[in-house]
């Protein structure tokens, strides 16, 4: 069942596209020093925020597509993807929840639950973050880009937001 959604073309897209997106922040990292850039995937692309030179969005994008078909497929998984920010989130609140489950107890005894909370929530997000390097490389990824080619990089200033649509096919 799993495979079947991630072999659906709008899914297999955005997973590709994700790959190359993470592919190519990578690469901003390495010529940019202390660089601030977020993205998103689409079936259609990627979309980065954060003031950068067009030039160098489509340098880094073409290089990371050319390195991702070349087997670097480590470029796929990024350290600060929302995938580990989702994982960590949800294994911390479920450990919170699980210790704070209320049995009907009174608020002495709920309150004492709270250092527990706080060390069960805490190796909760750390083991997230790592789950979430697994999603990617498994589920939210996919660096087997193909035929896939970059048709276009767009820039857009709304307010003080730049954002640069990286537009693929294939």
């Amino acid at each position: 069942m799993l495979s079947n959604l991630l072999t659906h073309p709008l899914i297999s897209r955005t997973r590709r596209n994700h790959a190359l997106e993470h592919a190519t922040i990578h690469i901003l990292s390495q010529r940019f020093r202390n660089l601030r850039v977020m993205g998103r995937s689409t079936p259609h692309g990627f979309i980065l925020y954060g003031d950068l030179p067009t030039d160098a969005v489509q340098e880094a994008a073409q290089e990371a597509l050319t390195r991702l078909r070349a087997g670097q497929r480590e470029l796929a998984v990024h350290p600060t993807c929302g995938t580990n920010a989702v994982a960590a989130g949800a294994l911390a609140g479920l450990g919170a929840f699980l210790v704070l489950t209320p049995r009907r107890r009174n608020m002495a005894e709920w309150l004492s639950r709270i250092p527990t909370v706080l060390l069960i929530s805490t190796l909760g997000f750390i083991l997230g973050q790592r789950l979430g390097l697994i999603l990617q490389s498994r589920l939210t990824t996919d660096p087997n880009v193909g035929d896939m080619r970059i048709v276009a990089v767009l820039r857009e200033e709304r307010g003080p937001m730049t954002q640069h649509y990286v537009y693929t096919e294939g």
